[in-house]
């Protein structure tokens, strides 16, 4: 596992996130060796990258960039108990398995933590965890991968980071609905 901290603007303790990527993927059922990187960046960079793979202007909070296809649904989900992405059969064990990269920035998730999930600590865990459940095969644009999805985020965080200064799923259902 890689993690880099390339931006300036906020704090970032890499060892701390580190762990709590590996905590996941262990909870995932991601067995043996795989790549997976996780980098902080900067507003530019994060806007440059979400303009030219998501075609969507400015920054963002967090990006995740498989690298090895489409996984087959991953360790619980949803409640599957599998032993992570599918590997092909005729490669060799010893290869580890590239799952891809998790792009964070955290200048934007500092912005947005106090009307998400509370803190910055708490913002940035829980962008770890939905980083490295999209590069699993998780995805919350349609209703049911949605909650089944933010059920894994909630167990994820509880197990491995603690409680959140807010309940960031609770704001995401008051923007759904048009609420202020």
């Amino acid at each position: 596992m890689f993690t880099s901290d390339e931006q300036t603007a906020v704090a970032v303790d890499l060892d701390r996130w580190q762990r709590l990527a590996l905590a996941v993927l262990a909870d995932e059922g991601v067995e043996g060796e795989c790549e997976l990187s996780v980098l902080f960046v900067d507003e530019a960079t994060i806007a440059d990258l979400n303009g030219r793979f998501m075609e969507s202007a400015g920054p963002t909070d967090v990006l995740s960039f498989p690298i090895d296809g489409e996984p087959d649904p991953a360790g619980r989900w949803p409640d599957a108990g599998g032993p992570g992405p599918d590997r092909d059969e005729d490669l060799d064990e010893d290869l580890p398995l590239l799952l891809g990269d998790v792009v964070i920035c955290p200048a934007v998730a500092d912005r947005n933590a106090p009307n998400h999930a509370g803190s910055l600590e708490d913002e940035l865990a829980l962008l770890v965890v939905h980083g490295i459940l999209h590069l699993l095969g998780m995805d919350h644009a349609e209703e049911p991968g949605r909650v089944a999805m933010q059920s894994r985020e909630r167990a994820l965080l509880a197990a491995h980071h603690g409680p959140l200064a807010a309940d960031p799923w609770l704001a995401l259902e008051r923007d759904a609905a048009g609420e202020a």
